[in-house]
C-alpha cells in the first residue's frame, strides 16, 4: 500500500509511554557524550602515562587525534549496518545491545596498558555507539507528531551539550581523585543499567508506512531529496569544525593560552557548554517549531543563521585575552548549537518513514566520515608540525583557524536549502512506489 502524508506525519497525538522513551534515549544519549568526551578531559595525564620517551612525545598530539578518529571511523562504518537492521528489527533490542556493548568498551578503555590498546577499545565504543545513534531518533518520530518533533529532537539532543560538558567536568573531576582511568570506569555500571531498561521497552507500533519494507531502489530516494542532501552537507561541514576544536579545546586553554590550570579549564568549559549548549538547544528548537507554520524553510533558516553569527564569536576566542575570551566563547556555543534539534529533525520529515533508521545511519556516516573523524587529527598534526623550541606545544591556534572556516560555510549550506524544505516534506510520503 501507498503512504498518506498523514501517515508520514505520525501520529497525531503522543502515544502512550512516549514521555517514558524519551527519558531513557535522553539518559543514554547523555552518557554516550559523557564517555565521548571524557577522553578529551584526560588527555594530558594520559599522554603523559602513554608517552613516556621523547620520541613518544614528539609526535603524541598526532597519535592522541587518532583516538578520537578511530572511534568515529568505526561509529560511522558500522552505523548504516545497524540503520539497515533497525527498519526490520525490534529497535529497543538493537539499542540494549548497542549500550551494554559500548559501556564495557568504555571500562576496557580505563584498562588500556598501551597506545595500541586505548585505541583498539575506543574502537569499540564506536560499534556499540553505531547500535543506537541512527535508531533512537525514529524511535520519537514514530511517537510524536511531526508538529512537535523539532522540540522532542531538542530534548533529546538536550544531551550533545550537557552530555559533552559532563565529560569534561567529570573527567577532569575523577582524574584529580583516582587518576585518568577512573572516569572511563565510572560510566560502565549507568551505562549496564540503561542498556537493560531498554529491553524491557514496548516497541511501538509502526505507521503503515513505516511498515513499509524497503527495497535497494529506495535508498536513492535520498539522493534525490534536496533537503537531506543539504541538511547532511551542511551538518557535515559544520561537525568537521566543532568535533576538532572541543576535542582539543582543554589543552588549548589551558596550556598554549596558560588560562588556568586543566581542572580549572574542564570545569570552565564544561559550565559554558552546559549552559549555552542547552539554551540554544531549547532555544533551537522552539524557534524551528515556532517558525514551520510562518516562514518558509524554518528549520535551515534557524541552522544557518545561528553558524554565520557564530562564525566571527569564534574568531574572537582566538585573539581575546582571558578571561573576556570565556564571554565570547559562550557567545559561540550558543549560536553553534542553535541547529541541533531542526537539523536533525529535517531527515524525519523529508526522508519516508520506511528507510528513515538507514537516512539517520546515512548521515553519521557522512558527517563523521568527512567531518570530526578527521579535524582533530588535523589540528594535532599542525600542533606536532609548528612545534620549534620557541614554540614548544605548536601553533594551536593556526590549528584553530584552518578548520575555522567550516563554521562559516555550514551557515551558507544551510541557508541554501531552506527553499526545498516545505516541498520535499509534502513529497515524502509519496516518494517511494507502493509496497
Amino acid at each position: 500500500m501507498s503512504a498518506t502524508p498523514s501517515e508520514n506525519a505520525g501520529p497525531s497525538r503522543a502515544l502512550p509511554g512516549a514521555g517514558r522513551a524519551l527519558a531513557l534515549l535522553l539518559a543514554i544519549n547523555l552518557f554516550n557524550y559523557i564517555d565521548r568526551y571524557i577522553l578529551a578531559a584526560v588527555v594530558t595525564p594520559m599522554q603523559a602515562d602513554l608517552f613516556r620517551t621523547a620520541a613518544e612525545k614528539q609526535d603524541a598530539d598526532t597519535k592522541t587525534g587518532w583516538l578520537q578518529t578511530a572511534f568515529l571511523v568505526s561509529y560511522m562504518l558500522i552505523a548504516p549496518l545497524f540503520g539497515w537492521l533497525g527498519d526490520r528489527w525490534r529497535r529497543w533490542a538493537i539499542v540494549g545491545i548497542g549500550v551494554v556493548l559500548w559501556s564495557l568498551a568504555s571500562g576496557g578503555s580505563g584498562l588500556a596498558a598501551s597506545f595500541a590498546m586505548l585505541l583498539l577499545t575506543r574502537m569499540m565504543v564506536g560499534v556499540g555507539e553505531a547500535a543506537y545513534g541512527p535508531i533512537a531518533p525514529t524511535l520519537l518520530a514514530d511517537m510524536y507528531p511531526i508538529d512537535r518533533r523539532a522540540r522532542i529532537l531538542s530534548f533529546f539532543y538536550l544531551a550533545i551539550p550537557v552530555g559533552s560538558a559532563m565529560g569534561f567536568m567529570i573527567g577532569g573531576w575523577l582524574n584529580t581523585i583516582g587518576g585518568w582511568r577512573l572516569p572511563f570506569y565510572a560510566v560502565v555500571a549507568p551505562g549496564l543499567l540503561l542498556g537493560l531498561l531498554c529491553f524491557l521497552q514496548r516497541e511501538p507500533a509502526r505507521t503503515a508506512a513505516a511498515s513499509r519494507k524497503p527495497r535497494w531502489s529506495d535508498y536513492m530516494t535520498m539522493a534525490r531529496t534536496p533537503s537531506f542532501v543539504l541538511c547532511t552537507i551542511g551538518y557535515t561541514i559544520s561537525t568537521f569544525a566543532i568535533g576538532g576544536v572541543s576535542f582539543w579545546m582543554p589543552k588549548y586553554v589551558s596550556e598554549y593560552r596558560r588560562a588556568g590550570t586543566l581542572d580549572e579549564v574542564n570545569t570552565w568549559f564544561g559550565l559554558i557548554t552546559v549552559v549555552a549548549g542547552l539554551s540554544a538547544t531549547m532555544a533551537g528548537g522552539w524557534l524551528g517549531d515556532w517558525l514551520r507554520p510562518r516562514v518558509r524553510g524554518a528549520y535551515f533558516i534557524v541552522s544557518g543563521a545561528g553558524m554565520l553569527v557564530a562564525f566571527p564569536l569564534f574568531l574572537g576566542v582566538l585573539y581575546t585575552p582571558f578571561p573576556y575570551a570565556w564571554a565570547m566563547m559562550f557567545l559561540a556555543v550558543f549560536f553553534m548549537f542553535l541547529n541541533i534539534g531542526p537539523v536533525n529533525t529535517i531527515p524525519a520529515n523529508v526522508i519516508h518513514p520506511s528507510i528513515r533508521a538507514s537516512a539517520y545511519a546515512i548521515t553519521i556516516l557522512v558527517i563523521h566520515l568527512f567531518g570530526d573523524a578527521i579535524s582533530p587529527l588535523i589540528i594535532g598534526a599542525i600542533s606536532d608540525a609548528t612545534k620549534t623550541p620557541a614554540l614548544p606545544l605548536g601553533n594551536m591556534n593556526l590549528a584553530f583557524q584552518s578548520v575555522s572556516g567550516a563554521i562559516l560555510i555550514s551557515g551558507i549550506v544551510w541557508l541554501l536549502g531552506a527553499g526545498h524544505l516545505e516541498r520535499d516534506t509534502e513529497r515524502a510520503a509519496t516518494r517511494l512506489p507502493p509496497g
